[in-house]
């Protein structure tokens, strides 16, 4: 199917959706050009006693002492062994993986595994209902009882507009879409895939960015992972947070590049390794790079810190680099109309060479983009595997994010989705600041809905997380290997779905949990001070109250 026209439901899209004059009219309304909004927000990052470090290592050595231990026993029969076993006839092969690559899951995970893969048998909105299971082996296998604990308080899922939602009325235009195109393309959009509304969708998305053109894809992680290596490789330098997502880091090892970490958000890492490779340039030829690329993300999700883009764009422009952005956390959940830390900084969005976001977030959809120049993203049509191998968006799921940013946008006559996006604002610094208060440490940006609380010790990682749910509240938790071992945590995610009576509600929890568990590690003093939250009762109707 070759391309086509949009269908367009709005009258009046086609109009809006007229190119220069709609990124400028965005640009004077939304204050992409407001020199005052371009500061650091403050953040986050305090560091523990010093007595809680030495239990975080004496607690993993405790556990791996006994993993050994228990290793021992296993090999000599004294305990069943639980894990796969190679069969005999396979004995000599050379084996698949390391036995000890699988240490800390038989003997450390496997403790814990309760806290993990909890099934969901609901909408995962503001609310959820969970399976209760039961393990008769120490977690080796579970078993469901038939019963659900219902009504848990979600604090986990990356829901940040609410739009994850079964309102009828609401989706009405997605079942629609369903009747008319069905539920799968089945085809390339280079081949019989390419619809109507795929264009109408990437029309959209550069009109809310501001930008000249864009590209949707059928996954988030492969919008990174396929798109860097068709704009980089052998000859060009990827400068990487160290704290960027796996699919920035696996793209940026499929390109073939040279790659090099700079520090998390620190300007002087940064631009020392700029200055190196403009000097020297490429190893041993000393040849100048092809490309010197940086790449960082929005809201980092492990840390809920917001990328420095206003000192990078600066650093960017003065060495001739150029600048990819990984909106997926920050897109519609920041910023003053949500479209994210561009818009936070108040700066140009051409200023940021690749732009790449998720609609698997604030969107409640599925899928990602890629967003720039209209060369940038006609050449990535033509030599990005993801774009030229996957099949097309599904058409429901399409519908989904259009409706979504036609909310935001306020296209569809409401002011629902600017509601939203004030809503996720308010329900986040009330978050943070009484968190704060309590005496927890928690990382990151005061505008980040990501709130890591930090844990520390392995034992409190695991009783945090039943406690928790023993109040119904749904949290995550992450340890070692994917924190650093010192700074296990649980992550908390903020919607706008939320209301102050369950923000309250979990806080009161926390409250107990964190005095119970001797969670609250902060030296820190934060005074109360009253703050303005949206008190929304879920009537469309709010009311303003001051917070002690």
């Amino acid at each position: 199917m070759g391309r086509t026209a949009a269908s367009v439901p709005n009258g009046n899209l086609k109009t809006q959706l007229n190119g220069n004059k709609l990124k400028s009219a965005i640009y004077k309304k939304n204050g992409y050009h407001n020199k005052a909004q371009r500061f650091q927000r403050p953040e986050s990052f305090e560091q523990a006693p010093m007595y809680v470090a030495v239990m975080t290592y004496l607690g993993f050595g405790i556990v791996t002492l006994f993993g050994y231990f228990r290793d021992f026993l296993r090999a000599m029969g004294l305990e069943k062994c639980q894990i796969a076993n190679e069969r005999e006839e396979q004995k000599d092969f050379v084996p698949l993986y390391q036995d000890f690559e699988n240490f800390y899951t038989r003997n450390l995970y496997m403790r814990v595994r309760d806290s993990w893969n909890r099934p969901i048998c609901s909408l995962p909105g503001p609310v959820f209902d969970v399976m209760e299971r039961v393990s008769p082996d120490h977690n080796w296998t579970f078993r469901l009882t038939g019963k659900t604990i219902d009504n848990v308080i979600n604090m986990g899922s990356y829901n940040y507009l609410g739009f994850a939602e079964n309102n009828a009325d609401f989706l009405k235009t997605v079942a629609a879409r369903t009747q008319q195109y069905g539920l799968g393309v089945c085809s390339t959009r280079q081949e019989m895939g390419n619809l109507a509304i795929h264009e109408e969708l990437e029309r959209l998305v550069a009109a809310f960015l501001g930008v000249e053109s864009s590209m949707a894809l059928g996954m988030g992680f492969a919008t990174n992972s396929m798109n860097i290596p068709a704009l980089v490789g052998k000859g060009c330098l990827i400068l990487s947070d160290e704290l960027n997502h796996t699919s920035l880091i696996l793209g940026a090892r499929l390109s073939g590049a040279t790659i090099r970490v700079f520090k998390h958000n620190n300007m002087q890492s940064l631009e020392r390794l700029l200055r190196e490779a403009v000097c020297t340039g490429q190893p041993r030829t000393h040849r100048p790079w092809k490309k010197i690329m940086i790449m960082v993300e929005g809201i980092y999700s492990m840390e809920g810190s917001v990328v420095r883009l206003p000192d990078i764009v600066a650093l960017k422009k003065k060495y001739k680099a150029y600048l990819y952005l990984d909106e997926a956390h920050s897109i519609g959940a920041v910023g003053p109309t949500g479209r994210g830390v561009t818009e936070l900084f108040g700066l140009d969005p051409s200023d940021i060479d690749v732009m790449m976001g998720t609609f698997t977030k604030s969107f409640g959809a599925a899928g990602g983009f890629i967003a720039g120049k209209k060369e940038l993203v006609d050449y990535l049509r033509s030599y990005s595997h993801s774009a030229v191998y996957s099949s097309a968006m599904s058409p429901p799921i399409m519908e989904q994010i259009l409706r979504v940013m036609k909310c935001i946008m306020g296209l569809d006559g409401t002011t629902v989705g600017q509601a939203r996006v004030q809503q996720l604002a308010e329900n986040t610094r009330y978050f943070r600041s009484r968190l704060q208060e309590m005496g927890f440490i928690i990382y990151g940006n005061d505008d980040s809905p990501v709130v890591p609380i930090l844990l520390y010790m392995p034992g409190k990682v695991v009783a945090f997380s039943r406690a928790m749910l023993k109040r119904k509240i749904g949290v995550v938790v992450v340890g070692f290997p994917a924190t650093p071992i010192t700074e296990a945590r649980a992550r908390f995610c903020l919607s706008a779905s939320h209301t102050k009576a369950m923000l309250d509600q979990v806080l009161f929890d926390l409250n107990e949990v964190g005095d119970d568990l001797c969670l609250k590690f902060s030296q820190r003093k934060y005074s109360p001070r009253p703050q303005q939250h949206n008190n929304n009762d879920g009537t469309g109707q709010s009311a303003n109250i001051l917070i002690g």
